[in-house]
């Protein structure tokens, strides 16, 4: 598939005191080890010692998930207009519960895309079933003054390497289609704390 936008971005489009009221919400909830292809029901707890040092080759952050409807109906619509924008114009008609990731220094997370190769199946939700991720979005949630490192960077077709220099100001947010691999360079100071969201479809035609 070709694209003529690799990502969409809205420069501080959420106000810093509706990102710090997410951000507040995401800290009480139960914050666990990111995992990487796992269900949101399993947890680190029942990795073996050699499973748990291959995942923090790949990723080490921590996350909480956030169900909350007005989180939702904030960054929904956002992420049409930027479907739509960027001319990719594909159809969606669900969202994961949105992930609060906290990246502490030293954390990052290696490339990878976000579009599993399969589509959900029964042990999923019934509006998830025999769907598939077609649209991510990553919202900064604190001022990046409070952190070094931990750019976004994203490359498509193994060309194309780019940062998201977009991503630079408290409340901006990145939109970019679910297969195109992506990582989280390694914060150098301080934490960096973001709303990421997955939005579902149909498979491709």
């Amino acid at each position: 598939m070709n694209l003529n936008y690799t990502y969409w971005y809205f420069q501080g489009i959420i106000k810093p005191e509706i990102c710090n009221r997410i951000i507040d919400i995401g800290k009480d909830l139960n914050i666990r080890q990111g995992e990487v292809n796992r269900s949101e029901t399993k947890g680190t707890e029942e990795y073996s010692e050699e499973e748990m040092n291959d995942l923090l080759k790949v990723r080490d952050s921590h996350i909480s998930w956030i169900d909350e409807p007005w989180v939702h109906n904030l960054v929904k619509p956002l992420i049409q207009k930027a479907n739509e924008m960027a001319g990719w114009n594909f159809q969606w008609d669900y969202t994961e519960n949105m992930q609060f990731t906290i990246y502490n220094e030293g954390q990052f997370y290696e490339w990878h895309p976000d579009q599993h190769h399969y589509v959900y199946g029964d042990d999923q939700h019934e509006s998830m079933r025999g769907k598939y991720r077609k649209l991510s979005s990553t919202l900064l949630l604190n001022d990046p003054s409070e952190f070094e490192g931990g750019d976004l960077e994203f490359h498509y077709n193994r060309k194309d390497q780019c940062v998201a220099k977009e991503l630079n100001t408290q409340g901006s947010l990145v939109v970019f289609p679910s297969f195109v691999y992506h990582r989280v360079l390694p914060v150098t100071k301080g934490t960096r704390y973001s709303l990421v969201s997955w939005n579902l479809g149909d498979p491709f035609k």
